[in-house]
């Protein structure tokens, strides 16, 4: 299917990595230029937004987008990658053999503590680059280096849990709690797991983690690999692949007259008519659509110049 231009919702599995799934999806659809916008670790379930084509070169609009969470907090200990793959640590914080019931109120207090903007420290596991270096890669070589902090916005944390089930010890000691978690882009659920525990005076780390929404696509929207697989073999893929132009529909748009969009083809500047000057921020990306609607570019607006320079061209002229 050379030629495909769009984007896919893909319901990720767990066990495998999003490069992995980035990988299935090229050689179901036969198109060499596939990639995602945010990687889901192997453990990990739910919503990878992946592009396809001429798609490939609108990531940059699209991975900095708001993420959307359910995760399972295990409490009762940590362990040295975070989450369940790891191994438990033994250097417990000091209630971490607690057996009293933790009541629901700091259970709110705990979750109330790590909302707003906050600081997080990027886990040694982890794919982010410090000098070149991938962390993950220093970590399995028993490596530990200074991580600056980054600075992250938890706009949704809250408990999930059917009544009070998180007080349902298992037969190790610990309790398993649900949240749900809407947050910017780079933010480590796992880590918001351990600095949960830590809020609580206990050991936690991350035991399921499912992505329900990046941006504007849903869970709901999302197919199998399999489901691709049948798609591909029946040719309905316009019953699964998105639009460039509708991926992007957060973004506000431009529809040029035939020459107006040569020009965006060929780099060329839009002007804006004064008259016409939209409350856009200076710097606002802006969808560049031909006469049929077709998205052609994604031009960035220049306030000063009441203009709107093409940044990415995705049809040729």
């Amino acid at each position: 299917m050379a030629g495909m231009d769009g984007v896919l919702i893909i319901d990720k599995p767990a066990g495998i990595t999003s490069h992995d799934v980035v990988a299935r999806v090229r050689r179901i659809i036969g198109q060499r230029r596939v990639g995602h916008t945010g990687t889901l670790d192997p453990f990990a379930t739910g919503v990878l937004v992946v592009l396809a084509g001429s798609a490939t070169r609108l990531a940059q609009f699209l991975s900095g987008a708001e993420k959307e969470y359910e995760a399972v907090i295990r409490l009762g200990y940590a362990t040295d990658t975070g989450d369940v793959t790891g191994t438990r640590l033994s250097d417990f914080t000091t209630r971490t053999q607690r057996s009293t019931a933790i009541p629901r109120e700091e259970i709110e207090t705990a979750m109330a503590a790590l909302r707003g903007e906050i600081e997080q420290t990027p886990p040694m596991y982890s794919a982010r680059k410090i000098g070149g270096r991938k962390l993950y890669e220093l970590a399995r070589r028993g490596e530990q280096i200074e991580r600056p902090p980054v600075r992250v916005e938890i706009r949704k944390f809250v408990n999930i849990s059917p009544d009070n089930a998180w007080q349902n010890e298992d037969t190790n000691g610990t309790r398993d709690l649900s949240v749900r978690v809407e947050c910017s882009a780079g933010t480590y659920i796992r880590t918001l797991a351990e600095d949960f525990g830590k809020q609580l005076g206990m050991g936690a780390h991350l035991a399921e983690l499912r992505r329900t929404r990046a941006g504007e696509f849903k869970i709901g929207e999302a197919i199998t690999l399999d489901r691709l697989s049948e798609v591909a073999q029946s040719g309905s893929f316009a019953e699964v692949l998105i639009s460039p132009d509708t991926a992007l529909s957060s973004l506000p748009a431009m529809d040029l007259e035939a020459e107006a969009a040569l020009r965006v083809t060929q780099g060329i500047d839009v002007r804006v008519e004064e008259a016409h000057q939209p409350l856009w921020p200076d710097g606002q990306p802006v969808r560049l659509r031909n006469i049929n609607g077709v998205l052609i570019a994604v031009g960035i607006y220049d306030a000063q110049r009441l203009a709107v320079h093409p940044k990415v061209v995705i049809v040729s002229a």
